[in-house]
């Protein structure tokens, strides 16, 4: 075992054990109704998989239908799992190498139209359009945005579509409690600093004002979830405020899987 390989697995040996350290010890995740406490990876980039099989789990699914943009090469985003579980949906994606790779890897569900996938860069103008494009329907299962600039201003562009649970990325760097909304630029990418995104209380006042509770947050303070609020019930720990769900940034938290994916297991 060579020291690359030796340290990093130290490092997730560690990250285990303060998991483990916080799910036992702070009241906040002893709560059955939080969502953190359910995180787990299949194809996700951290542990999103496990807490949206869990929101389904909950609320019930429909439609069995998502959409996700921000999906990089296919390998490992939110909605990868519910592909190969036999739910149907669409991808945009901006960078062409990355969709190139989307139609190597994944040819067999773009073939039996289980998945479209569409390159495209994505604005608040273009959006709704998009999803005409690819006929989504107005009341779906999942929606997840991960574009790393303006999804924000992208979500709150979207008048007409009502997906059941949303998931987003938001910027732990404010804190729980300060308003703070990257100032809109069609054309802007993400430059690696702070300034991306939103704020998880301006998700939540964006999220309350379209008519969704934010219903909680994955450990490494990387994703928030959103469940429309006719939806909700009793099934989810109160109040649904930033401050109650904020979880500050973590990223040294990876959720490994067991091995590497191999693009075999995506083409059987």
């Amino acid at each position: 075992m060579n020291v690359e390989t030796r340290l990093t697995n130290i490092e997730r040996t560690l990250a285990e054990f303060y998991r483990t350290y916080l799910f036992s010890n702070v009241a906040a995740y002893r709560d059955p109704k939080c969502l953190a406490r359910y995180g787990g990876k299949v194809y996700s980039q951290n542990d999103e998989d496990g807490i949206i099989a869990e929101i389904f789990r909950r609320i019930g699914v429909t439609s069995r239908y998502f959409v996700e943009f921000g999906v990089g090469n296919g390998i490992e985003n939110n909605t990868l799992a519910l592909l190969v579980q036999g739910w149907k949906g669409a991808w945009i994606e901006g960078d062409p190498n990355n969709c190139a790779t989307i139609g190597k890897v994944l040819y067999r569900y773009l073939n039996d139209k289980s998945l479209e996938a569409v390159q495209s860069f994505i604005t608040a103008e273009n959006i709704t359009s998009l999803f005409e494009s690819l006929n989504v329907p107005h009341e779906f299962d999942l929606l997840s945005i991960d574009i790393d600039f303006n999804d924000y201003w992208v979500w709150k562009a979207l008048k007409t579509y009502r997906p059941r649970a949303v998931v987003l990325e938001y910027n732990a760097g404010f804190g729980p409690s300060m308003e703070w909304i990257v100032p809109y630029a069609a054309d802007r990418m993400w430059d690696g600093s702070r300034n991306f995104g939103a704020s998880l209380k301006s998700f939540e006042l964006l999220g309350r004002e379209k008519g969704y509770c934010l219903v909680g947050c994955n450990l490494t303070g990387a994703n928030a979830f959103f469940v429309r609020e006719d939806l909700v019930a009793e099934h989810f720990r109160k109040s649904f405020t930033s401050e109650t769900h904020y979880e500050s940034p973590k990223y040294f938290l990876t959720f490994p899987q067991s091995h590497p994916t191999s693009t075999a297991e995506l083409l059987k």
